[in-house]
């Protein structure tokens, strides 16, 4: 296996592990299946896109397609708190209607970046280092990512975060507004989907119209494989997990396509990834159960 695959699975599998960590936020911790990440993600590289052949720095366009993801995020946690319709429909509304949005902001389905300047050519690190360019920066990005938001959790609109999803009757009781909270939660959410959208963009050297198809089962596969490595009962260890997760199921993506499977196979091998771990605990006290009727 040659160190390029494995770098470039390493590389894909952090950006996209910024998506998953946003689906987290919704899945995990707000209980709320948001469906607005496969279009967020394509509003990010779009932002980003269009900012750049216009002229504008590359690192600013990751911080305005960070904002336009939030606002993605509003207008799901407005649907659902605020016209009391049902989370998944919100999010499938939101994710439609980005569809229309991202067109207008493209001006077209596709936007290649070859000819401009992104991060990647302007982050230079010198000597032996050069060659490893994209993966360090990327590296730092996750870095900030993970820091900023294990920091954020720590704190008491943090810990409201959290007790929402878990138990939202105790934290009503506390006098805390959880549809405020929830809300929060969807903007944090798709911001860091928005922001990975927009690393994707200029990783890849184009933004398109269906980058963002089938996002939500990616973001879950990761989170899911995920949580079987790490275990869920540690909050703090989960997190780096997901991210130890996105780059596994990208790995294993690229390792099929490269044993002979068609792209076109792409999203059935994506499907029976996420039922292969989903599935794991269930064989683990099958065989175990197993084992111990044997021994006795």
């Amino acid at each position: 296996m040659h160190l390029g695959f494995l770098v470039t699975s390493l590389e894909q599998g952090l950006i996209y592990g910024i998506m998953a960590i946003g689906v987290y936020i919704t899945f995990r911790i707000l209980d709320f299946a948001d469906l607005t990440v496969d279009g967020s993600i394509t509003l990010g590289a779009a932002v980003s896109a269009k900012m750049i052949i216009t002229g504008y720095n590359p690192f600013l366009t990751l911080i305005v397609a960070t904002f336009a993801g939030g606002i993605a995020g509003t207008i799901t946690g407005f649907l659902n708190t605020k016209l009391n319709i049902a989370p998944l429909l919100s999010g499938i509304l939101t994710m439609t209607s980005l569809y229309s949005i991202n067109l207008r902001i493209m001006g077209r389905p596709n936007i290649p970046l070859i000819s401009n300047e992104t991060i990647f050519d302007l982050f230079n690190i010198p000597y032996n280092l050069s060659s490893y360019n994209e993966l360090i920066l990327i590296l730092l990005v996750v870095l900030v990512v993970l820091i900023t938001l294990i920091l954020f959790l720590k704190t008491k609109l943090g810990f409201a975060l959290r007790a929402t999803g878990d138990n939202p009757v105790m934290v009503r009781s506390m006098a805390i507004n959880t549809k405020s909270i929830k809300m929060i939660g969807l903007i944090i959410a798709n911001s860091f989907v928005a922001l990975s959208g927009s690393l994707i963009g200029q990783y890849q050297g184009f933004a398109d119209i269906s980058m963002g198809i089938g996002t939500i089962i990616a973001g879950l596969a990761s989170v899911i494989i995920g949580e079987v490595i790490i275990g869920r009962d540690s909050f703090y260890f989960i997190i780096p997990g997901i991210i130890i997760g996105s780059v596994l199921y990208r790995g294993s993506i690229s390792f099929a396509l490269m044993s002979g499977f068609a792209a076109s196979d792409l999203k059935l091998l994506t499907a029976l990834i996420v039922i292969l771990f989903l599935s794991t605990p269930r064989i683990k006290s099958y065989l175990g159960g197993k084992i111990n009727v044997e021994a006795d």
